[in-house]
């Protein structure tokens, strides 16, 4: 199954994004292929494709489904484990966002919170402390605020991205209006 050239570019470039991202690059290519799919893949296909070892498919899949962003399905009359992405973008988004919290900002609230406990030992430890007080707060801010978005529906939530610089502008305005009282 010979990729088309749109397809294959855009392949490369996800295999070379996703090492950015925190994941090996057959990885990356495994899931662009996956999503640009219009029905599930099973393993032999995705070698095939991608020129890929059938164990280094059988990792990457794994480690997609560890990350949730591919899903097992089945087809009748076949035993073999077909693979594809959630269909909805913004489903996929949430997956993301709820799994690097989870894998990267969680343990660092975790060290964070337990480092601060502890008594500051000198004059640098007590800086040190400040430093990480306001690293906290900001990354508590900001987990407060994603678990506020998290659960609106998502034309809500693109509505609310969209608009952009008008919600900067709102608190400008709101902010004068408090100041004159």
């Amino acid at each position: 199954m010979p990729l088309s050239p749109q397809t294959e570019r855009f392949v490369l470039h996800f295999g070379e994004m996703g090492s950015r991202w925190g994941v090996n690059r057959t990885v990356g290519q495994m899931y662009a292929l996956l999503f640009l799919s219009p029905q599930p893949l099973h393993a032999d296909d995705i070698a095939e494709a991608l020129s890929f070892s059938r164990s280094n498919v059988s990792m990457g899949l794994k480690e997609l489904q560890s990350w949730r962003l591919v899903k097992l399905v089945h087809r009748v009359g076949d035993r073999r484990d077909y693979f594809e992405t959630p269909k909805d973008v913004w489903e996929i988004f949430r997956i993301l966002m709820e799994e690097k919290r989870k894998r990267e900002i969680d343990p660092t609230l975790t060290l964070l919170r337990d480092t601060l406990l502890e008594p500051p030992k000198g004059e640098s430890e007590v800086y040190a402390q400040q430093r990480m007080q306001e690293m906290l707060e900001l990354i508590e801010l900001t987990t407060g605020w994603f678990d506020e978005v998290h659960g609106l529906p998502p034309e809500t939530l693109q509505r609310l991205m969209q608009l952009g610089k008008k919600v900067q502008k709102a608190l400008d305005f709101a902010g004068k209006l408090r100041g004159r009282d």
